[in-house]
C-alpha cells in the first residue's frame, strides 16, 4: 500500500520543523489554505486527506478498519512514519482532534504539540456532562442523512459555518460536503457523533492547546472547557466568533492564536 497516494499527502517547504494538519468531517486539505501559508517560513507542512474525502483512493476504503476514530488515528501514524516525521505539531480540527488524541497515546514519541480547533471528545449530552446534543437530535440527524445525503449536507453546512460569517463561506462548506463520498461520508460521520473519547483525554501524553469559539453550534464553548479541564498540559484560547471553522471564517485570530501557544 502506498500510504502517501492512499491519503494524498502533500507536502509544503523544507523546513526541519513539522506542522501536520488533520481536517474534520466533511472537509479536505484544502479547507487549510486560509491559515497554511502563515507558517511555511518556519514548518514543513503535511497535509492530507482522509480516505473517502478530497483526491484520496477510496478503493483503500475498508468499513471494519474505519469504524472507528482509532482506523483514522493509524492512518495519521503510517504517514508520520512513511515522512519518517518526528516532533510533530498537530493541528487538527472538530473530529480530528480526537483522532490527534488516539494517534498520540498510541505513539507519543512522534509528537510535540497537539493543537485542537474545535474539539469535542462527545457531542451527545450524557448525564452532568454537556456535549451540545441529545441522543434524539443525533438519530434524527441520521435518518435526515440517510434520505438524502446532499440536501442534508446543502441545509446543515451553513448552520455550521454560522451565517453570520457570510453566504460564501457556508457555500464552499456545502460544496465540499457534496464533494465527498456519501456512503462513506455516511459512516463517517456515524463515527464522529457517536464516539466518546473522554476517558483518553487524560492520557494525552504531550502539550496542547485548545481553541474554542464563544458561539459554536457543534462544539458548545463549555465542551472546550471541559476538554482543557480534564487534558493534563493543556491550554485554553477562546475566540469571540460564531462558527465551527475557525481556520475558514476567523484565519487571523486563529494563526494569532497558534503562533501565541508556540
Amino acid at each position: 500500500m502506498n500510504v502517501l497516494k492512499r491519503n494524498n499527502v502533500s507536502i509544503i517547504g523544507n523546513s526541519e520543523k513539522v506542522m501536520l494538519f488533520a481536517h474534520g468531517f466533511g472537509c479536505d486539505q484544502n479547507a487549510w489554505k486560509y491559515i497554511k501559508d502563515a507558517f511555511i517560513a518556519d514548518y514543513k507542512l503535511v497535509l492530507f486527506d482522509y480516505v473517502g474525502a478530497g483526491q484520496s483512493d477510496l478503493n483503500s476504503y475498508d468499513p471494519k478498519r474505519y469504524a472507528t476514530l482509532d482506523g483514522y488515528a493509524i492512518d495519521i501514524l503510517e504517514i508520520c512514519e512513511a515522512l519518517k516525521l518526528e516532533d510533530v505539531v498537530f493541528v487538527g480540527h472538530s473530529v480530528s482532534c480526537m483522532i490527534g488524541v488516539l494517534a498520540a497515546i498510541r505513539q507519543p514519541a512522534i509528537f510535540k504539540k497537539l493543537i485542537f480547533i474545535g474539539p469535542s471528545p462527545c457531542y451527545i449530552n450524557k448525564g452532568s456532562y454537556t456535549g451540545g446534543f441529545d441522543q434524539e437530535t443525533i438519530d434524527s440527524l441520521f435518518e435526515v442523512m440517510d434520505e438524502d445525503y446532499i440536501s442534508w449536507a446543502r441545509s446543515l453546512a451553513p448552520t455550521i459555518m454560522a451565517n453570520e460569517n457570510g453566504p460564501e463561506l457556508a457555500q464552499e462548506l456545502a460544496d465540499s460536503f457534496c464533494s465527498i463520498d456519501p456512503d462513506i461520508a455516511k459512516d463517517f460521520a456515524r463515527v464522529t457523533f457517536l464516539s466518546d473519547n473522554r476517558k483518553d483525554l487524560p492520557l494525552v501524553p504531550v502539550e496542547s492547546l485548545t481553541i474554542q469559539c464563544t458561539d459554536d453550534i457543534i462544539a458548545p464553548l463549555v465542551v472546550g472547557q471541559y476538554i482543557n479541564e480534564n487534558t493534563l498540559k493543556n491550554t485554553l484560547t477562546v475566540i469571540k466568533a460564531y462558527g465551527h471553522c475557525l481556520h475558514m471564517s476567523h484565519p487571523a485570530q486563529t494563526i494569532a492564536a497558534i503562533r501565541t501557544y508556540l
